[in-house]
């Protein structure tokens, strides 16, 4: 039962002494999620088509070889795939191998995009890595990689229409 303390003479509030000890919480033997380098893949669903599949990370973070300084960045995957995709929970790991890595924001950039291509050879992939401010100058970063012999189909231009809200 808790007993009352008196603060002041117009509030009383409840203290409650503990009726066991206090613990922390252990570490799971095994956590349920690690980072990790391995990127998994599953067969495209519609291979025979192109179409645009995009990954936004909005959370990466390495830090500089250099200072030892936390890097921050908005990544954006943009890619069509071929015969395979990338699966999301190996990309979330492998995005998060990264925090404890130092590196360059041109290299980085530059290994996410060799490591996807060499798991999934897609027809087309631009990461687009935007780095959070560093000395007053933001960094952005754009790779590509087009396959070989693959040809984008021309852009189908629509007419531009303004919103419809049903009134008059």
């Amino acid at each position: 039962m808790a007993k009352l303390s008196k603060l002041s003479s117009k509030v009383a509030l409840p203290t409650i002494a503990p009726t066991t000890p206090l613990r922390m919480r252990e570490a799971p033997a095994k956590p349920p999620s690690m980072p990790s380098k391995q990127l998994d893949v599953f067969p495209n669903p519609s291979p025979k088509r192109d179409y645009a599949i995009q990954f936004q990370v909005p959370e990466f973070t390495c830090h500089c070889p250099l200072t030892g300084q936390p890097d921050f960045a908005h990544f954006t995957i943009d890619m069509i795939a071929d015969k395979l995709c990338v699966e999301l929970k190996s990309l979330k790991m492998y995005m998060w191998s990264y925090r404890n890595e130092g590196a360059f924001h041109e290299k980085v950039t530059n290994d996410i995009l060799d490591d996807i291509v060499k798991a999934t050879d897609p027809r087309f992939i631009r990461i687009t890595a935007k780095w959070y401010v560093r000395g007053g100058i933001y960094t952005n970063v754009v790779a590509e990689h087009r396959k070989k012999g693959w040809k984008p189909l021309p852009v189908v231009q629509m007419p531009a229409h303004g919103a419809q809200t049903g009134l008059l």
